[in-house]
């Protein structure tokens, strides 16, 4: 392993001896030399590619730092990608799961790199033509609904979470983190949490959903202009399934509107503005646009508390910041201000 050294040191808290020997032992050989680079600008698990030239391979692990609850388990992730390995669901293949802390004293996680682009960047979405975005946008939609369609009692998911109402699951866990992660006091967060509580729409099924279904969490094959691998599950539980596109058009950038992402590819010409998402997902699942505008306005909530989080955890330990930089507090609070409106507008 000794050849290693140089790049996998760039993973945290690894020992990188019993990490070769635990590879070899699950069938993966690294070779004299590869490469280690930190990918994606996602601020949640720590994501590496490991390649030779020729092989890659993919590893997850945890944030550094004392962690929130639940928000990060790279384990269940990996239950969750395995199961729906085959379903009609793209996802890459899991090949193996350490959780031997003399390898590393967090759990990591090995999978297959999918050979296909994250249009987490501009040039990269301007590659494809209006009508490849356009196609981009329809699959997106066409893959959360197929995710919706996952039957979880013949993938052994029907265990995954409670069976409880979604909604005030959602509320419980998210003001939890909240308080956990917060800096300062937001009245607007309070303000939320009892409207939410107090203005669920009845909940009709449960069913697989994804927990944080956006543009920069799934994989695009730019020929077909359509979805090659939905990444990202550690959020995912059973639910209501318009918790999902709520919290998608949450994520989703409007003009003039709240921005996560320094590259907003979503407003380029082709892609669906927030509404046509909304409007092609209920026309293909039959669901009810009135409860969507309930679950828009939670997962505005969510994605606010959410990017409190990766604030708090770079500022505790400066390791966890990713290529996409770090949310900033004008970003939660117009998250929050969005939510209040969609909200109003809701009557909730």
């Amino acid at each position: 392993m000794s050849d290693n050294s140089a790049g996998l040191a760039s993973i945290p808290e690894l020992d990188l001896e019993a990490f070769g020997k635990w590879l070899h032992s699950n069938g993966i050989d690294i070779p004299h030399h590869v490469t280690v680079t930190r990918v994606g600008i996602g601020q949640s698990n720590l994501t590496y590619l490991l390649t030779d030239g020729d092989w890659r391979w993919v590893l997850r692990r945890p944030p550094v730092g004392n962690l929130l609850a639940s928000a990060h388990d790279v384990v269940r992730e990996a239950r969750i990608l395995s199961a729906l390995a085959d379903t009609p669901v793209p996802v890459p293949h899991i090949h193996a799961v350490c959780t031997d802390t003399s390898v590393s004293p967090a759990p990591l996680v090995v999978m297959e790199h999918v050979d296909a682009t994250v249009l987490d960047n501009l040039p990269a979405a301007e590659a494809l033509s209006v009508q490849q975005r356009r196609s981009v946008g329809k699959s997106m939609v066409d893959t959360l609904a197929t995710i919706h369609e996952v039957d979880i009692d013949a993938v052994g998911l029907a265990d995954l979470a409670s069976h409880k109402p979604y909604a005030e699951r959602q509320v419980k866990r998210w003001s939890s983190q909240w308080e956990k992660s917060k800096t300062r006091d937001i009245p607007a967060v309070d303000d939320l949490t009892k409207r939410f509580l107090e203005g669920a729409p009845e909940q009709h099924e449960l069913r697989l959903v994804h927990g944080d279904f956006h543009i920069r969490n799934v994989m695009i094959d730019p020929a077909a202009a359509s979805v090659k691998a939905v990444l990202d599950w550690e959020l995912s539980t059973l639910g209501d399934p318009l918790a999902d596109i709520g919290s998608t058009l949450a994520y989703w950038p409007s003009v003039g509107g709240p921005q996560l992402s320094a590259a907003p590819v979503e407003l380029l010409d082709g892609f669906p503005d927030q509404a046509t998402l909304a409007a092609d997902y209920v026309e293909r699942t039959g669901r009810d646009p009135k409860a969507l505008k309930y679950w828009h306005a939670l997962g505005l909530w969510k994605v606010a508390i959410i990017a409190q989080g990766i604030l708090k955890r770079v500022q505790d330990n400066e390791s966890n910041r990713a290529a996409g930089g770090v949310p900033t507090h004008t970003v939660v609070d117009s998250m929050l201000d969005m939510a209040l409106s969609v909200a109003d507008d809701a009557g909730i």
